[in-house]
């Protein structure tokens, strides 16, 4: 089996990307700038962002990942094409060998559409692996052993839940709540108690300044500006971190029920395991302070967050095809 060059996480939300002896080369938006006028692509990933944010009427973002699959098959294969052209260099003299992660569930007819669409892009090679697994190994897990492994990966727009044991999830389930879902009830939040219109930008800003899911000893607070509901006059508020976990709390309660339910199924010899090894938080998601005190309270075992969780996926993906060839050199 060939070394991967790269492995990809394609995230409905930020494109990751781990190069083989560099680590992380890209951590961008999945995100198209378009112009409707001229129907041509102007800028991808952080580029493109910008360019939406500054600008108003015929530049329009395209998310072509829509809750972890493909919804524009085009506009993937064109940003796939991008973020690994970007990732090799301009001195790359042979196609990558490329490891894509995959959402957990999702069809083979999904499964080929990565593939393909990352053969167009130029890749030599593909290997498509379960995104679960490769947050596992991204996290520093040795799947390699016939112990059981409880990962919770929080994406952009869902949550995977899986026990993982010789290199395969045993227990699984998908919730498709996420990083942007948290952002979505804030804004919702805002506009309800506080007659203020914000932005998502405004709202990712107060998940990462202020956000929680779990009750903390201080408060702390952030002026926000925004639209009124009313006048329509921009305003300027101050909103807390109690607020925030009052938003964010629904959602943060479904994610918590998914992790009691695969532990609910999870056979007794890996729930001792479980048990003694914790429980494992990746993705972005998991940087939204609380989800540790969350779970440890509810289901009484340790939870920790990996060194880097929004790299895992990729970083574990890319270094796929090495932990499997150990695997199959123990059958």
């Amino acid at each position: 089996m060939p070394a991967t060059d790269i492995g990809i996480d394609l995230g409905s939300s930020n494109v990751v990307i781990y190069a083989k002896q560099k680590g992380i080369t890209i951590l961008e938006p999945s995100v198209v700038a378009y112009d409707k006028d001229t129907e041509k692509i102007l800028a991808y990933g952080e580029e493109a962002q910008r360019l939406i944010d500054r600008t108003q009427g015929n530049i329009v973002a395209i998310r072509p990942l829509r809750n972890g699959v493909i919804s524009d098959y085009r506009m993937t294969e064109l940003l796939l094409k991008h973020f690994i052209q970007k990732a090799l260099g301009r001195r790359a003299f042979r196609k990558p060998y490329i490891s894509i992660c995959v959402p957990s569930g999702v069809t083979e007819v999904e499964k080929r559409a990565v593939e393909e669409a990352s053969y167009q892009a130029g890749a030599r090679d593909v290997t498509i692996v379960e995104e679960t697994v490769a947050a596992a190994i991204g996290a520093g897990i040795d799947i390699t052993k016939p112990v059981g492994n409880l990962v919770v990966d929080i994406g952009g727009a869902t949550t995977k839940c899986a026990v993982i044991s010789l290199g395969a999830p045993v227990v699984l389930q998908t919730l498709r709540i996420g990083g942007d879902t948290f952002s979505e009830a804030i804004v919702r939040y805002v506009r309800r108690n506080h007659n203020l219109f914000i932005g998502e930008g405004q709202a990712e800003a107060i998940k990462i300044k202020i956000g929680t899911v779990y009750p903390k000893p201080n408060s702390e607070s952030m002026q926000i500006s925004g639209r009124n509901v009313i006048t329509g006059l921009p305003r300027t508020i101050s909103i807390t971190s109690d607020e925030v976990r009052q938003a964010c709390g629904e959602a943060a309660n479904e994610i918590v029920e998914v992790v009691h339910g695969v532990l609910e199924k999870t056979p007794p010899e890996l729930s001792q395991d479980i048990v003694e090894r914790g429980i494992i938080l990746t993705g972005g998601g998991a940087l939204l302070d609380g989800f540790e005190e969350m779970i440890e309270e509810r289901t009484g075992i340790n939870a920790m967050t990996a060194e880097h969780p929004e790299c895992a996926v990729a970083e574990g993906t890319g270094l796929y095809n090495e932990k499997i060839a150990m695997l199959s050199r123990m059958d």
